[in-house]
């Protein structure tokens, strides 16, 4: 009878969970004790991450679908076991690799490195195919630069062996999977996590969603419960996709029942969910990464960053409102009941991170404690909250709800996003480690710093076509960290302010998020709306203007960046209102006649520019003051004369169509995606 009972519980769910319990208790033991420090972390728990990764491809389908099962179950117990090797390996033989074998490696050394390599390489191909590619590339021309004609100088290089690309990747510990970005996704960001965790756990991401719904009492306002359900998603979740899967699920069917066109609705929940890499106070895994480039707490990052997001939603809000004026006549809609238990867990989520931004801004607390600190109170009230409505007051909204599947839920959630992210900056830990050894950012900063000496806009503009090709594959984290290392360089050398050019290239990594051909979170926007995925990445791209003029304008109006306090708000303002300008340049109205139309919408968008980018700090306070009343006037004309004229085809009882049958799958990705 037991061992039945034991079999019925043998299964991949369970596994996962026992994995995931033990990776969790021991990152928050590490977050109270750091014993060992960060880098004996890594050599600990990475085994595990990669553990991890497999058993949740696994849960999710084949590995490789061509292959029999049995043999896609052989090689997962394979990849497992050398994970259990290696960390069996390292776990006895950590300190002498670390200190006493530094450029002295022994052949058993060299062989559980090589293992880890190809694990991390294989499994990157799975989940991430162009950072795989780019890798193979950069491997291939490690090994063979000298095969370069001397004359072409730039990609010339003496060339090294196999076993330094392997070393360097592994047991030296201090580049590749087990360096510094391995160590940071283990660490400092995995502390931030705990609270989406836990806040996925407790569902109160979508309670918040459903109270963010009580503002919209109109037609024309339903789209903007994207943007403020987005932006309150977005406090915690630092990634635009699962932005986009957490809210999109729930307001673009809303969006699409009161008439917005679904291509329209995908764009609209796209723009609103990439500002959850900008928000703080989990910007992504570039804040905290920017903060380390930097040397400086992450707290002056966040800093920072409030006035970016500020400007970022305010503009797509505008932008997003101007054409829902053009989409849909007024009308109230029916308000939303929300049961009092997540109007309660919406309460405790806003005061988990009022709390954090206290801890952090007030108190002065280490971000790393303050993070695991506001995670632990924020779980202990979500507890004593659920256990309150769940027995004594007898909730039915909790009825099939259990506190052990809610824990085991946010303890599942949290494994999931931090052993992905840290597969990821393992990945990446390879490419620069590969960009060090053959000389290559050095020779593309020299090559900025030419064109920098020549003219300094041809060299941001070279810059910014650089990250947007780099953008238009790799995840937001890759496009930072590989700016960050060759393009921030050479333009601090030129004088820039090191704050300036690393957010240059901040907005630069998040706009490479939207840019075509690839894009996860418009990716998952469309699927949920069964729309176009060219056509919601177009809308989307137009919404988002403003994260393309902040990534310029920051050079004109950099307090925004380098000097928090009035400074920064006045430049912040003023940036807002000239991006606001340009909104309704794009997609407002003010006039009837269509000459008079135009001619007024440009002038409107020649003062929002000047506004911008004009270098006379006094007088962009006159002509923002002048786009700012522009504005107001335009609105005002614009709700008069833009709205159509006859319901949305949708009003009429048109129910949008069923999303396709892979979107579980898509979703699935996208939650657990950060930045």
């Amino acid at each position: 009878m037991l061992i039945a009972r034991l079999k019925s519980h043998a299964n991949i769910g369970n596994l996962i969970f026992a994995v995931s319990l033990v990776f969790v208790l021991w990152l928050v033991w590490y977050f109270y004790t750091g014993l060992g420090g960060a880098l004996q972390l890594a050599a600990r728990l990475i085994p595990f991450a990669l553990v991890l990764q497999i058993l949740f491809m696994c849960q999710r389908g084949r590995l490789y679908r061509r292959l029999p099962a049995a043999a896609n179950a052989v090689l997962v117990v394979l990849y497992m076991a050398i994970c259990a090797y290696a960390f069996g390996y390292f776990l006895t033989e950590y300190e002498r690799i670390a200190i006493y074998s530094q450029g002295t490696y022994t052949q058993h050394d060299y062989l559980v490195g090589l293992l880890v390599f190809l694990l991390v390489m294989e499994l990157t191909r799975l989940a991430h195919p162009v950072l795989f590619w780019t890798n193979v590339v950069m491997i291939v021309y490690t090994l063979y630069g000298d095969l370069f004609p001397r004359s072409l100088d730039f990609f010339w290089h003496p060339g090294t062996t196999f076993h330094r690309v392997v070393t360097s990747s592994t047991v030296e510990f201090s580049t590749g999977i087990f360096g510094i970005y391995g160590q940071l996704a283990l660490t400092l960001i995995a502390a931030f996590l705990l609270m989406a965790g836990v806040a996925n756990g407790f569902n109160a991401q979508h309670a918040m969603i459903n109270v963010v719904r009580l503002v919209a009492r109109s037609r024309r306002l339903m789209p903007q419960t994207a943007v403020l359900g987005s932006s309150a998603i977005g406090l915690i979740s630092g990634s635009g996709s699962a932005n986009a899967a957490v809210v999109g699920t729930i307001t673009i069917p809303l969006m699409t029942r009161y008439g917005v066109p679904p291509a329209f609705a995908a764009a609209v929940e796209t723009s609103a969910s990439m500002g959850g890499l900008l928000l703080p106070p989990m910007m992504g895994a570039a804040a905290f990464l920017m903060a380390e480039f930097l040397g400086v707490p992450y707290w002056d990052v966040v800093l920072r960053g409030f006035g970016f997001g500020f400007i970022y939603y305010v503009s797509i809000g505008v932008a997003i409102y101007l054409l829902s004026v053009r989409l849909m006549p007024p009308g109230a809609i029916e308000k939303p009941q929300v049961p009092l238990y997540e109007k309660v867990t919406t309460g405790i989520f806003f005061g988990a991170v009022a709390y954090l931004i206290y801890l952090l801004g007030f108190v002065g607390k280490g971000e790393l404690r303050a993070a695991v600190d506001t995670a632990v109170l924020m779980f202990a009230v979500l507890v004593a909250v659920f256990l309150w409505f769940k027995y004594a007051r007898k909730d039915p909204f909790l009825e099939g709800e259990t506190l052990f599947g809610s824990i085991r839920r946010a303890i599942e959630t949290h494994a999931e996003m931090t052993s992905y992210l840290t597969l990821l900056l393992a990945t990446l830990g390879i490419m620069i480690g590969l960009f060090t050894v053959t000389g290559f950012i050095n020779r593309m900063g020299a090559m900025l710093l030419d064109v920098g000496g020549w003219n300094i806009i041809a060299m941001i503009l070279m810059a910014w076509v650089f990250g947007w090709l780099l953008g238009t594959g790799l995840p937001p984290t890759a496009t930072y960290i590989i700016g960050a290392v060759i393009i921030v360089p050479p333009m601090t050398k030129l004088g820039i302010n090191p704050w300036v050019a690393h957010f240059f290239v901040f907005f630069l990594s998040v706009w490479g998020e939207l840019s075509p051909p690839t894009s996860l979170t418009a990716a998952v926007a469309a699927r949920i709306a069964n729309a176009s995925f060219m056509r919601t990445m177009w809308e989307a791209l137009k919404i988002c203007l403003p994260i393309t003029l902040m990534t310029f304008a920051i050079f004109t109006r950099s307090a925004m960046a380098v000097r928090p306090g009035w400074g920064q708000i006045g430049d912040i303002l003023v940036v807002t209102a000239g991006t606001c300008g340009v909104a309704f340049a794009m997609f407002g109205r003010c006039i009837e006649d269509w000459k008079g139309d135009v001619l007024a919408r440009l002038l409107i968008a020649v003062s929002a520019l000047a506004t911008l980018f004009h270098p006379n700090d006094t007088l962009v306070w006159g002509t923002a003051a002048v786009t700012l009343a522009a504005l107001i006037w335009g609105i005002r004309r614009h709700n008069r004369i833009a709205p159509p004229k006859h319901l949305p085809a949708a009003e009429a009882g048109t129910v949008a169509p069923a999303p396709p049958e892979d979107l579980a799958r898509l979703v699935a990705e996208a939650r657990r995606d950060i930045g």
